[in-house]
């Protein structure tokens, strides 16, 4: 994780908190329409813990993490309970979820990384699991105007990474535009990968 950009989140948790963003509710709930009831998902990169509320509303078993403590810490206080530090490269599970949701947090991981975590990602993962993440489009890393670092991927580079990562049985990338905590409008990549069975 870049340390520049695990900072300004751990230094604007509360306002963080306060801006959260709602239009990712309708790919969300096609998400879990997916899943059986009951199932067991790990969240990375939950935020404020918006998306874990409706997880837990649904009845789904959720592991919620996030990279940065004081983040965690909003979270855990919305929630009622613990949510867990966990950093992308600290993942070492095999086979112990059947989905992993990563809403807009490994778009911040250095694009010579994101391979590796991916392929955690695919580890963690049951037979068949599903995983959705998002990521701001582009051509070429950078930071942004708040000086965090984006990997900024093209919807090719996605798919050779994910399938450098280990074996899907498929991949969907969606595109979208979403104004970020920036205020800035970006367009935004959507992928949903399938681990192979």
């Amino acid at each position: 994780m870049d340390e520049e950009t695990l900072q300004f989140y751990r230094g604007n948790a509360e306002a963080y908190a306060g801006r959260e963003i709602t239009s990712r509710q309708a790919r969300l709930t096609a998400f879990l329409a997916r899943l059986v009831p009951g199932a067991s998902i790990l969240e990375l990169g939950c935020g404020a813990g918006g998306d874990t509320a409706e997880m837990l509303a649904r009845g789904f078993a959720v592991r919620a993490t996030d990279g940065s403590p004081e983040m965690a810490e909003v979270a855990s206080r919305r929630l009622g309970r613990p949510v867990e530090t966990l950093l992308f490269e600290q993942l070492d599970e095999t086979g112990a979820y059947d989905a992993v949701w990563a809403n807009a947090c490994l778009l911040h991981v250095p694009r010579p990384e994101l391979a590796g975590i991916l392929a955690r990602i695919w580890r963690a993962l049951k037979p068949a699991g599903l995983f959705y993440a998002s990521y701001k489009a582009g051509e070429a890393d950078g930071r942004d105007t708040l000086n965090r670092y984006y990997n900024y991927p093209s919807p090719d580079w996605l798919r050779a990474t994910y399938a450098e990562a280990g074996s899907w049985s498929g991949v969907t990338i969606d595109t979208g535009e979403v104004k970020g905590f920036d205020d800035k409008a970006a367009v935004m990549l959507f992928v949903v990968a399938q681990k192979s069975s």
